[in-house]
């Protein structure tokens, strides 16, 4: 396969948006160590549009073209802000939208980000069964961050930052192997074809 596509999913709906910050200093590690394509989605420039959309065949414009970087991706990133204990309802119908088993195989990174420590434990019992439910492969890591990891526009918390070197190792060592000639990463065979 060519080099893998890692796709950022933020449900930040705020400009500037924590969540984004997050999902995005993920994906650019991820993409520098594995030398993929990366590629940022933030659902809140199209809220309207996704809030109006019922049905994946009524899907148009940015909203369409995200859901397809979604169904293609090698490593999806999703990361949403924590309300209400779990994750926001327009994140929720993003993925309501997506095709059922076009995540089936994907490699899957979880993070979130809260007011403060008490909902970190939302990556376990909210994300990662939802992905669970499309038969993706979630990364043991996710990254949860809460407000004072944040600084400037950009991570700051050391304990954050960490995590996310855990992520990209964990996506590192299911990549591994040797480039080919032409610059390509063997996806592990892990008995799923990807789309691509």
């Amino acid at each position: 396969m060519s080099r893998p596509s890692i796709v950022a999913v933020s449900a930040g709906l705020w400009t500037p948006s924590k969540t984004t910050v997050l999902s995005q200093a993920i994906s650019s590690a991820a993409a520098e160590r594995l030398r993929g394509r990366s590629v940022s989605i933030e659902l809140g420039s199209f809220a309207a549009e996704l809030g109006a959309t019922f049905r994946r065949s009524d899907a148009k414009g940015d909203l369409a073209v995200a859901l397809e970087e979604v169904e293609r991706a090698d490593v999806l990133i999703a990361a949403t802000p924590v309300f209400r204990g779990t994750f926001t309802g327009h994140f929720k119908h993003f993925f309501d939208l997506v095709e059922l088993a076009a995540l089936k195989g994907a490699f899957v990174v979880v993070a979130a980000v809260g007011g403060g420590e008490k909902h970190c434990l939302m990556l376990e019992y909210a994300l990662k069964p939802l992905f669970g439910f499309f038969q993706a492969i979630v990364l043991p890591s996710g990254v949860y961050a809460a407000e004072r990891d944040f600084a400037g526009g950009e991570v700051v918390g050391a304990s954050v930052l960490a995590r996310i070197d855990d992520v990209v190792a964990e996506l590192a060592a299911i990549f591994q192997g040797p480039l080919s000639s032409s610059g390509e990463i063997q996806l592990p065979a892990v008995g799923v074809s990807r789309a691509g």
